[in-house]
């Protein structure tokens, strides 16, 4: 029997699922078969890409809704295709590695990485983030369209709509965290929020990850829009609190 509320639902949740495109890049073919079958399961529609080389390619062709990235790849390793890619697009970045090292976990957040998952890990787990990531995703820009698009803060200025930000003029390249970061500190300039409401805002509740990501794109961001920073002017540090932003 037609049902036009049902109908309207499934068409809503369909053209969702056409929406959500995933390039997965991975040179284990065995787990790049595995990746690709239960992501295609769940109703994604999915790419792949085996070096990164490839990755690029296929991600400028594809323009995808998230990248799965494997650190240690042929051609051209994760964290330099992250890098190149953050700068083209803001599709969030969850890298795949099977280095447990602190660093290469910061490397890769400061490169643009939105999470990432140590190997092994479960499918469980993978699904459960990428649907977080996702789902973030969708809200911020609801959010962002449901804001003023034009924000001004001394010679900081926003435009939430061209996901541009400049300083006296000049523009920056951000990474979509970074933008979404500042965005919302500038929002609430004067406010001090401690990392882990700035983690539920900004990242999620879901977020899997651990409160020092806020500090390693804080000092990024800092990079990016302080003459000085080493002694920020705007991107304050409350001590035992948290971060504010200040004119």
């Amino acid at each position: 029997m037609y049902c036009p509320r049902l109908c309207y639902y499934y068409d809503k949740e369909l053209s969702a699922m056409v929406r959500n495109k995933i390039l997965i890049v991975e040179d284990d073919r065995t787990l790049l078969g595995v990746l690709k079958y239960s992501l295609i399961k769940e109703g994604f529609a999915v790419s792949t890409a085996v070096d990164g080389v490839k990755a690029i390619e296929t991600a400028r062709r594809q323009r995808p809704d998230l990248i799965l990235l494997d650190v240690m790849l042929p051609e051209l390793d994760g964290l330099e295709v992250c890098r190149t890619l953050r700068k083209e697009m803001t599709a969030p970045i969850l890298m795949l590695t099977a280095r447990a090292e602190e660093i290469d976990r910061v490397v890769g957040l400061e490169l643009g990485a939105d999470d990432y998952l140590t190997k092994p890990f479960s499918m469980r787990e993978l699904l459960a983030r990428v649907r977080a990531m996702l789902r973030r995703r969708e809200l911020l820009e609801e959010e962002m369209r449901s804001s003023s698009s034009l924000v001004r803060a001394g010679d900081i200025e926003l435009d939430a709509d061209r996901h541009l930000v400049s300083v006296k003029g000049a523009a920056l390249t951000l990474s979509p965290k970074e933008f979404e970061l500042l965005a919302f500190l500038i929002r609430n300039r004067g406010h001090v929020f401690n990392r882990d409401q700035l983690l539920g805002k900004i990242w999620g509740y879901d977020y899997f990850g651990d409160s020092r990501t806020v500090d390693v794109h804080m000092r990024w961001l800092r990079k990016h829009l302080e003459a000085d920073p080493a002694h920020p002017q705007h991107l304050l540090t409350v001590r035992g609190v948290g971060y504010k932003f200040e004119e």
